[in-house]
């Protein structure tokens, strides 16, 4: 996988060591996440927050246990109603896109001893407007109002391309992405979060600074449990 990255990052001209892998974990067991970490791939992410209440605490445990340590990112739909549980969990997360999530994830790192919590705001690379993320015309205004909350740390900018069988069909989405990056205030443009296991070379190429892997690192998932 780190060849893959290092070899697109190449193409581009751009330092391999400037892209960070993050490895997707749902519905991945606890052990092989361990694995991974041994491994090095130290920043790991979770989609539901649910799964992540349950599963962080004993990864986290069994890593100090071994004097190992891993950051995790939030990057599935958030409910507001489980913001409140994100700073106690993640590092990072990725899939804000409006003020009322903002808010609430305010209100709970308040409440964390001084931490700050980092925040990517996600955009809506799609032509359905039902899909997460804002609209890209109104993402540069939301991080605007992001930017400007207590607690809170704005580093940049997530987006899903969409899907196609043709991983190069997704270009012109992460294009679109960097774009209205790199019209952020440079202390919000230390992320760019695009690109998954079937469009990970293509973003790197558009200028992603972190690509997140599941099922080209971890195999193909089982399905979740209901």
């Amino acid at each position: 996988m780190r060849a893959r990255i290092a070899r697109a990052a190449q193409r581009a001209g751009r330092d391999p060591q400037s892209i960070l892998l993050v490895g997707v974990t749902k519905t991945t067991p606890p052990e092989r996440v361990l694995e991974a970490v041994r491994a090095g791939v130290t920043t790991l992410a979770e989609n539901y927050v649910q799964e992540a209440r349950e599963k962080i605490p004993l990864v986290g445990a069994a890593l100090e246990a071994e004097a190992l340590a891993a950051r995790w990112h939030l990057i599935g739909h958030l409910q507001t109603n489980k913001a409140k549980y994100c700073p106690a969990l993640f590092h990072v997360v990725e899939t804000v896109d409006n003020f009322g999530l903002v808010k609430e994830l305010a209100k709970a790192a308040s409440k964390q001893n001084g931490m700050t919590l980092d925040l990517l705001v996600e955009v809506n690379l799609s032509d359905d407007p039902a899909r997460a993320g804002v609209a890209p015309e109104d993402a540069l205004a939301l991080c605007a109002q992001a930017a400007q909350v207590p607690c809170l740390s704005l580093t940049g900018l997530m987006g899903v391309a969409p899907y196609n069988r043709d991983p190069e069909a997704a270009r012109p989405a992460f294009r679109q992405l960097r774009t209205l990056w790199e019209q952020l205030p440079p202390e919000n443009r230390r992320i760019l979060s695009m690109g998954m296991s079937g469009d990970f070379e293509i973003a790197i190429e558009e200028g992603a600074t972190q690509v997140r892997i599941g099922s080209a690192l971890f195999g193909e998932r089982p399905p979740r449990p209901i």
